[in-house]
């Protein structure tokens, strides 16, 4: 097997590189995209400085581990920035904007509306009649602030 390892030389690095990028186009989610752009580096390395078959499999290791590293900061920083602003599963959030007709007056205070098919704990500043076009301009915790849709926020 050392007598294997010891035969490599940039082309291998290289092709091994190509197969990886090659097979990452097959769908593996970016987990052969770093080992693939790092066989070449050690491919391009190879071509002009020569190395021993341990120093070889160790820059590999070290251009491997960076490069997924640095990748794997700035997707987290990404989707952390991301789920700060989505509102996906955070269905009090969605309600912000939607409007809906009151099917019964609304008191002054708190009370209940319906909103799709759910029935919403609803708070407004006025009584309202039935009829009333709303819309839900904020979310207290589980309480939607609702107020005439005509009125100026």
């Amino acid at each position: 097997m050392i007598e294997l390892l010891e035969q490599m030389n940039f082309w291998h690095w290289l092709a091994l590189g190509l197969v990886l990028l090659l097979l990452e186009l097959l769908g593996t989610a970016g987990y052969l995209l770093w080992l693939g752009i790092s066989a070449l580096l050690v491919g391009l390395i190879m071509t002009f400085v020569p190395m021993s078959w341990s120093l070889q499999w160790l820059t590999f290791a070290v251009f491997a581990l960076f490069s997924t590293w640095i990748w794997w900061r700035y997707q987290h920083r990404i989707d952390r920035a991301d789920d700060q602003e989505s509102t996906l599963n955070k269905r009090n959030e969605q309600m912000v904007g939607q409007t809906c007709v009151l099917d019964a007056p609304f008191p002054l205070g708190q009370g209940r509306i319906r909103m799709g098919d759910t029935s919403w704990l609803a708070k407004a500043d006025e009584p309202l009649e039935a009829g009333t076009l709303v819309e839900v301009i904020r979310v207290e915790g589980i309480v939607l602030v609702i107020q005439a849709k005509n009125k100026a926020k």
